[in-house]
């Protein structure tokens, strides 16, 4: 199985996603585990000192100005994970989980937080072992970092709190016992070292992000299988338009679709006909797509910066035997990025569905309507359209931003808070809701390929077009169309189409 090492820096987007879907196992370098020994020996010698550290030997928060004294540390710790506890809503999925584990422990492999090496690699055992703790996913206002998420996370290393293992909700001594593990006992420090961080928003956030990314590139696909069958030029996408306009993204998206089109017979068949230019949804493809590529990619940048950075306060550094109070753990990075992402997807989504109504209206395509056969007595994709328009307009409301809200807690202590959980949430559900009205526009585009029996498609549309004919068959007659809905969202999610696709034309971007 494969093993990823968790240091000071170099950690992905792709290696999150190997831990968290594919069950790659963690394992800290030789430099990390020295770093967290030798800032827990730091500790120490300041706890021996009876030195005054925030969340060490003071309380949280509003509470900060109370001393603990050094008997009470143990007790404080196992407090602050019960109290903190007080996440609400649905349980957040497994991947997911797995993921949040692994960014805390990459944020712990730093060696800037007051915790042991030994709870550090309990945290491990318990990610590789697969145990996952019952994590709720509301309660973080992305401040002090997730506080509610982080804690109902740490619980399970105390035998408090439930898990999942092997699919089954146990309480969490019964999931250490099958583990051959005992209840840890946290000293100071750890419990606020284990639940200061941004960790389930990065999570929820870059594994949106990662399925995001991969759907710009089949969005891309769709488009060109969508201005083939709407009789579209390839004039948009020659290079000399987008070099005088030098957005990386857009030449991307162009040079995709460019690619994507490229011998098709459809395309070549009406070079000489009436229409100046096409409408704005197949025309400018490469502006709106582009766009949305150049905000994942900034969105990337600030995933994977956070990914490899120390989110904890106080911060340790070892080396020159200090600490320092800051707001690492503050989530506006995320929650900027993430509700620009929201917009971002809304985008792509926005734009197919128009595409997907120019081809099921006859006015517009010049198809037969609802691409069927015996219009009136089948209604073909007619309904397929209404869903399109409705997850659109359910990205519109959850486009609206949640970093611009803020309500003041911890007795006005942490008076500005992002919200940036709620971002990650929303753009995850928007992401899901744009696979949905993506595939129903490569269902279109399929339906309508069918009708150019004499004619082939580009190099890149007959692959897609044909991934898309083996999965899910002609509309002949009208039949749930939910089914084939759910089975092309499936083949968009395993990779299958964007693959074969790059196989045949080269690498999309």
């Amino acid at each position: 199985m494969k093993e990823i090492l968790l240091g000071m820096d170099g950690m992905t987007l792709d290696d999150l996603v190997s831990i968290a879907r594919d069950g790659a196992q963690v394992r800290l370098t030789r430099e990390s585990e020295e770093r967290i020994r030798n800032t827990w020996n730091l500790v120490q010698k300041w706890l021996k000192e009876e030195k005054i550290i925030y969340g060490i030997t003071t309380g949280f928060g509003a509470l900060s100005d109370v001393i603990i004294s050094r008997e009470d540390t143990r007790r404080l710790q196992e407090n602050i994970l019960m109290s903190h506890a007080a996440g609400v809503g649905n349980f957040l999925d497994e991947e997911t989980v797995r993921g949040i584990m692994a960014l805390r422990i990459k944020d712990l492999a730093r060696g800037h937080a007051a915790i042991r090496l030994e709870t550090v690699q309990r945290l491990m055992e318990l990610l590789n072992r697969k145990v996952y703790p019952l994590v709720p996913e509301k309660g973080s206002v992305g401040a002090s970092g997730d506080l509610a998420p982080l804690a109902h996370l740490a619980l399970v290393l105390m035998g408090q709190g439930e898990a999942f293992q092997e699919g089954r909700r146990i309480p969490g001594a019964e999931a250490l016992r099958q583990c051959g593990l005992t209840p840890w006992q946290l000293e100071a420090g750890e419990g606020l070292s284990l639940v200061n961080g941004t960790q389930m928003t990065n999570a929820i956030g870059a594994l949106a992000l990662y399925d995001a990314l991969q759907l710009s590139k089949m969005a891309d696909i769709a488009a060109a299988m969508s201005l083939e069958v709407l009789m579209g030029s390839r004039m948009e996408f020659d290079p000399r338009i987008h070099a005088v306009r030098p957005h990386p993204g857009q030449a991307a998206s162009a040079d995709n679709m460019r690619r994507m089109t490229q011998n098709s017979e459809i395309v070549s068949s009406h070079r000489d006909c009436s229409r100046i230019q096409d409408a704005y949804t197949l025309r400018c493809s490469p502006q709106v797509h582009g766009a949305t590529k150049d905000a994942l990619h900034y969105a990337k940048r600030v995933v994977e910066t956070e990914i490899n950075s120390s989110t904890n306060n106080p911060l340790i550094f070892h080396e020159t035997e200090e600490f320092l109070l800051g707001g690492n753990f503050h989530g506006q990075p995320l929650a900027l990025a993430m509700d620009f992402l929201c917009m971002a997807i809304s985008e792509l989504a926005n734009i197919s569905e128009r595409r997907i109504e120019r081809l099921v209206n006859p006015k517009l395509s010049g198809l037969p309507a609802f691409l069927v056969k015996d219009g009136g007595l089948n209604s073909g994709f007619m309904i397929a359209q209404y869903t399109a328009a409705s997850l659109v307009s359910e990205n519109k409301i959850l486009s609206h931003p949640a970093c611009v809200d803020s309500i003041p807690t911890s007795a006005n202590k942490e008076d500005h808070v992002p919200m940036a959980p709620i971002s990650a949430r929303k753009f995850r559900e928007i992401t899901r809701n744009a696979y949905y009205v993506i595939a129903i526009e490569f269902l279109c585009g399929a339906q309508g390929m069918d009708l150019f029996t004499n004619l082939k498609a580009g190099n890149g549309s007959r692959v897609a077009y044909q991934m898309i004919r083996d999965a899910v068959p002609h509309l002949e007659n009208d039949r749930i169309l939910s089914k084939d809905i759910e089975t092309m969202v499936k083949l968009m999610y395993s990779g299958k189409i964007l693959s074969q696709v790059q196989k045949n034309i080269g690498k999309l971007l």
